[in-house]
């Protein structure tokens, strides 16, 4: 299967982290089949899992591997760099990759997760040497990596590194502009060293997506008829490049959604980009809790949470009014109960160190009553 997209436009990739699951825990398999059935009888082959990404790629073995003719679908996965301590422990995570998904090569592999910080790992290991090793060999068909860091870094690695067949950013019509993720410069940069572009969060993590904020009902009345997350994803499948649009789809609804949008899709007008800039003010005007993630406040916290990363989740919480959501990043970010707001004792030591005078135990009281309860 080739990376490039069906016809020339960018197609659906099935993204496999947000795994259906049943209340009690357990894996929903009949759901999970019957949604990787409807997505391969739409045309689309394109799954992307992950080392890292509990329980998926075994799942994918389940679910795909095992009911479907090997030529017929693509499998991305990936190598955790950042997890590694040695070179060895890296090149470890490919076999077990192949061993579970029951494949004895796979389609497209990636670096995950490429930032600044993990550079030097990255080179100490000589991860992406090793990459065109797999390559050469026909154990990974075509590679790349999933970015997360400078544009300066993807500039380099884009001018220095041979061989890369496609690179995963993270673009949306939220980020396009922002300063911080800067996704229009990052496919500026992809573009013009002609590299194929996997996109990965078009919908923020299902922030965007969410049709209960305010930002959400101005999409809605101009077309009521179109889910919120559908404006997302025709934003980044109009931009000339992009080959694949990875969604994180957790139920069936999602996927049915995600195939009408794409079925006949048109990108969006001048007048629809005008208002998605519009919702983007409107996000932006919010106000939010005003952490500067410091960490003066976790150095004295005596169950040593992670308080910047609980004030970010409840700032999405506010703007965005998506309970299910921030429940789901809630639990995958903060998977241990013991670091969750509800393990806060109220001393307030943390608010006395805030130098922006945050009245922290009342937030995460808050965040335990709408998230943990």
């Amino acid at each position: 299967m080739s990376v490039i997209a069906m016809d020339g436009k960018a197609m659906l990739g099935y993204g496999n982290m947000r795994i259906p699951m049943h209340e009690d825990g357990a894996i929903d398999y009949e759901t999970t089949f019957a949604m990787v059935d409807k997505y391969m009888a739409s045309g689309y082959s394109y799954f992307d899992t992950c080392y890292v990404y509990e329980g998926s790629e075994a799942l994918l073995k389940e679910a795909l591997v095992d009911r479907y003719p090997r030529e017929s679908f693509h499998i991305t996965t990936k190598t955790s760099t950042i997890i590694c301590e040695t070179e060895e422990e890296m090149k470890a995570q490919f076999s077990t990759s192949l061993e579970r998904l029951g494949v004895d090569y796979v389609d497209t592999y990636f670096i995950h997760f490429v930032t600044d910080r993990v550079m030097e790992k990255i080179e100490r290991f000589r991860a992406f040497d090793w990459l065109r090793e797999l390559k050469a060999k026909g154990l990974a068909k075509t590679i790349g990596f999933s970015f997360h860091g400078s544009a300066e870094l993807l500039e380099r690695l884009l001018s220095e590194e041979e061989g890369i067949d496609i690179v995963q950013l993270q673009i949306n019509y939220l980020d396009w502009e922002d300063k911080k993720v800067q996704s229009r410069r990052m496919y500026e940069i992809a573009r013009a060293h002609n590299v194929p572009i996997a996109v990965m969060e078009p919908c923020k993590g299902g922030w965007i997506a969410a049709e209960e904020s305010d930002a959400a009902k101005v999409l809605k009345e101009a077309k009521p008829d179109a889910s919120v997350a559908s404006w997302a994803f025709r934003f980044v499948a109009g931009l000339p490049g992009v080959y694949v649009i990875l969604s994180g789809m957790g139920n069936p609804e999602q996927v049915e959604d995600n195939l009408a949008t794409l079925k006949d899709f048109t990108p969006l007008s001048e007048e629809e980009r005008a208002l998605t800039l519009k919702v983007v003010d409107m996000i932006n005007a919010i106000p939010r809790v005003p952490c500067t993630k410091c960490k003066y406040c976790t150095n004295v916290c005596p169950k040593k949470l992670n308080i910047p990363k609980l004030m970010e989740t409840y700032n999405n919480l506010i703007v965005f009014n998506a309970l299910e959501s921030s429940r789901y990043v809630y639990d995958m970010m903060i998977p241990n109960p013991n670091k969750r707001a509800s393990a806060c004792i109220g001393c307030g030591k943390c608010a006395e160190m805030c130098p922006q005078n945050i009245d922290i135990p009342n937030y995460l009281e808050e965040l335990v009553e709408k998230l943990e309860s």
